[in-house]
């Protein structure tokens, strides 16, 4: 019951960047996304993916939710940078 109710909250809190990553990929528009906090969200998970790999045994819901986050927050501050200069253009 436990690993249920873990890997639920993972995947409630992995898919809240899901909507902001489709819009901002379909609006090719990130002006109002936060640089700062898109970089707080990338190393608070980096942070989270140690904390949970030093358990024995791993604590794999909070490892696989903070692997997902992290990756759409990278490709957020990727759409940041890349977004910004074809604005530019």
């Amino acid at each position: 019951m436990r690993e249920l109710v873990g890997y639920t909250g993972s995947v409630l809190s992995s898919i809240t960047f899901i909507p902001q990553v489709w819009q901002a990929w379909k609006t090719k528009s990130v002006g109002d996304l936060s640089l700062p906090m898109m970089l707080i969200v990338v190393t608070s998970t980096l942070v989270w993916i140690g904390y949970a790999a030093a358990f024995e045994p791993i604590y794999w819901p909070v490892v696989v939710c903070n692997l997902i986050v992290f990756v759409l927050a990278v490709l957020l501050v990727y759409f940041k940078f890349s977004f910004k200069k074809n604005n530019l253009k």
